[in-house]
């Protein structure tokens, strides 16, 4: 199997039986401030714009570019559709001209013309929005890859099952707008962005370790940032309390851990995989790479001034004009807050958004006790966002139901809060439609009888992360009465089960039991290792 990198998750795989583009992107997201990085622009679309099958993991603009779909891929291509539970990305699809589907169903292996083996598994839960993201296992009968993308599967065993592989693309560095739009104090802020560059690449380790490839190339990330305003938030020297740590970071952190067997995956380098799992490797230019690794800064200005007419392109395009926000917003999410039962109850408060135009700034309030939008009357707010008018009208207009897939992605606002992190909050502003919000709020409804617990120490807690279900078997580790789950970082003390990195969640945990019956019911259960040896 032949793989070529198109930079950002962008993959081309090349088998016998056909050939497969992955998440081709090329053009400036989220307001003009994620560009691909390295630069991908020379690619000649023509390459592979009739491949025979076209796989979109999910519908972020750093995966699904409809201008470059619309304008080069074939419309008769075969599009492999992940399993997400609402059919927007089809839909998305179908309006750029988009045909032929295949859907395929979680976990289930699908066996194409050609004897083509695939099986994808999308990330659905209720806090991630109803569109997850998707992974990809492609089986030609020889070879055997996991494009990972940016899917963070809570489940490793349906893929095991498929055999050994023998290529892991895998994704290192996440799609993050915090800590940086926060108002922390510096040293908090340096702190938050260590320990997130640390979790982001331990749990991408983890999976590493989990599905043991024969070879590993980090991908999907990071992007860049090109405009005056956000060109900060790059790593230019790899400094270790930045969130977007490169593709050489992240291979040094894995030797670090032993692992030897990480390549250099930038666009244009092509892999060719074989059955008995070695690699042939070509690599762009050294001279390049080197440029990349070592001249960070020279190369991005230069990268700068080829992209700055687009990124100044999507700016004037925002509109310049003021328009009824407030009752544009009332006519459209207060119906949302009458049917978000749960969601309402899990923030319990005010969210209070600036609108900032100039010298001037409207304020309004989304109110989850009355469930209601009114104009802001000095009510106490959990959380404030405050966003320049332009990008708000931008959204109100067009009724982007995803903020975060728009504004919050695009770090162009600003951000307090006066409690701890409750994603709940961004969660309604991931699910701003009747059929998201619907199904949101189906997902809540949880049941209190947890009947899957693990053993850690002298404590007994539920197997499963309360924030996405992630086996804390496979993924929890314990640290000084602290357990972290790798998949996304979050921490509870294992004593009381408090969630120390927000206020809506809560671990189960209890003291192993001393009655010879339950004692031993204990001892039976799977085990977390406690960090002292002990198991």
């Amino acid at each position: 199997m032949r793989i070529t990198s198109l930079g950002h998750a962008g993959l081309l795989l090349e088998t016998a039986a056909g050939r497969i583009v992955c998440d081709p992107w090329f053009t400036p997201a989220f307001y003009g401030s994620w560009i691909p990085f390295p630069d991908n622009s020379g690619f000649d679309p023509g390459q592979f714009a009739d491949a025979e099958y076209l796989y979109i993991s999910h519908l972020h603009r750093d995966h699904f570019d409809a201008k470059f779909l619309r304008e080069h891929m074939s419309k008769d291509t075969t599009v492999l559709l992940p399993d997400h539970p609402v059919p927007e990305l089809r839909d998305e699809l179908r309006l750029l001209g988009f045909w032929n589907f295949v859907q395929t169903r979680n976990n289930e292996v699908v066996e194409l013309d050609g004897g083509l083996r695939i099986l994808t598994n999308a990330l659905i839960k209720a806090t991630k929005s109803p569109v997850g993201d998707s992974g990809l296992v492609v089986d030609d009968g020889r070879v055997r890859i996991y494009n990972q993308n940016d899917s963070r599967p809570v489940e490793t065993v349906p893929i095991a099952q498929l055999g050994p592989l023998h290529g892991h693309f895998v994704q290192f560095t996440g799609a993050n707008w915090y800590p940086m739009v926060y108002d922390f104090a510096n040293d908090e802020m340096a702190d938050i962005g260590r320990r997130k560059r640390a979790n982001g690449m331990s749990r991408a380790v983890s999976y590493i370790e989990h599905y043991g490839a024969a070879q590993i190339f980090p991908f999907a990330g990071p992007a860049c940032f090109l405009d005056d305003d956000l060109f900060d938030l790059n790593d230019l020297a790899d400094d270790d309390t930045n969130v977007f740590p490169d593709q050489f970071a992240f291979l040094r952190f894995m030797r670090e851990r032993g692992h030897e067997h990480g390549h250099v995956f930038l666009p244009g380098t092509v892999v060719t995989l074989a059955p008995d799992g070695t690699a042939e490797v070509e690599q762009v230019p050294e001279s390049e790479i080197a440029r990349i690794r070592n001249d960070r800064r020279s190369y991005l200005m230069d990268y700068k001034r080829k992209v700055q007419p687009l990124i100044d392109a999507g700016k004037a395009a925002l509109p310049s004009d003021r328009s009824d926000l407030l009752g544009q917003l009332r006519e459209w999410v207060e119906p949302l807050l009458a049917i978000a039962d749960n969601i309402c109850a899990k923030v319990n408060g005010h969210v209070l958004l600036e609108v900032v135009d100039g010298d001037s700034c409207e304020q309004i309030v989304f109110d989850f006790l009355d469930r209601r939008v009114a104009r802001y009357a000095g009510e106490e707010w959990r959380d404030r966002f405050r966003v320049a008018r332009p990008l708000i009208e931008d959204l109100v207009r067009r009724r982007v139901e995803d903020w975060a897939n728009g504004l919050f992605l695009s770090c162009r606002f600003e951000a307090s809060r006066r409690d701890g992190y409750n994603e709940f909050v961004y969660t309604f502003f991931q699910c701003l439609s009747l059929e998201r919000m619907t199904f949101v709020e189906s997902c809540f409804k949880e049941t209190a009888d947890i009947k899957d617990f693990a053993r850690v120490g002298d404590q007994v807690i539920q197997r499963k992360c309360p924030h996405m279900d992630a086996d804390l078997v496979d993924f929890g580790t314990v640290d000084d009465g602290v357990l972290t789950c790798q998949m996304h970082g979050w921490e509870f003390d294992l004593a009381t089960g408090t969630c120390l990195v927000g206020d809506d969640r809560r671990l189960v945990s209890r003291p192993l039991r001393t009655d010879a019956e339950g004692a031993a019911a204990d001892a039976a259960l799977p085990s977390i290792d406690d960090g002292k040896g002990a198991q």
